[in-house]
């Protein structure tokens, strides 16, 4: 377990710091010219982000989550909103990434429907895991914030533990 603990849901639940959260994500998508048809990621880290920043936007581009199971009803698919096919080019959101599990489940669901993951962003990254991952893949990995930024041990380092003896 770690010592730092970001709350980003309760963080981001007032309408303006999450629409200015969107905004960061929406400028450093253009700063790097990343172009994409669709963002989204796992639910429940990615929702609010996803929808923020196709509201931002404007356009034409779409929002999809990624369900951890499929309800086996309804659509009866793990990837909902978005249409995702060979064409779409899409962006991966996620609030922290710590082990990076989350992100890594929904790259994978995504390329699943061929869709062509052209970024990944997060507002906060937690360790090296993430980065390393979507090195491997030739992914562009944009953490808005890293641990060096916010000053805490990174994820999966000794000292990362809170001792509860002291």
């Amino acid at each position: 377990m770690s010592r730092d603990f970001i709350d980003a849901k309760y963080g981001l639940s007032r309408g303006a710091d999450l629409q200015l959260a969107c905004k960061v994500i929406v400028d450093e998508l253009a700063r790097t010219g990343i172009e994409f048809d669709a963002i989204g990621g796992l639910t429940l880290g990615a929702d609010q982000f996803a929808h923020g920043v196709v509201t931002h936007l404007g356009d034409d581009r779409e929002w999809f989550v990624v369900r951890k199971q499929a309800k086996g009803r309804g659509t009866n698919q793990l990837v909902e909103g978005a249409k995702l096919t060979s064409s779409s080019r899409v962006v991966l959101v996620d609030d922290i990434v710590t082990t990076g599990g989350s992100i890594q489940k929904a790259f994978e669901q995504v390329c699943e429907t061929g869709a062509q993951v052209v970024a990944a962003v997060t507002m906060v990254d937690r360790s090296d895991i993430a980065a390393v991952y979507f090195a491997e893949r030739a992914v562009p990995y944009l953490p808005v914030f890293t641990y060096h930024d916010l000053g805490i041990v990174p994820v999966g380092t000794p000292s990362d533990t809170t001792d509860a003896a002291k």
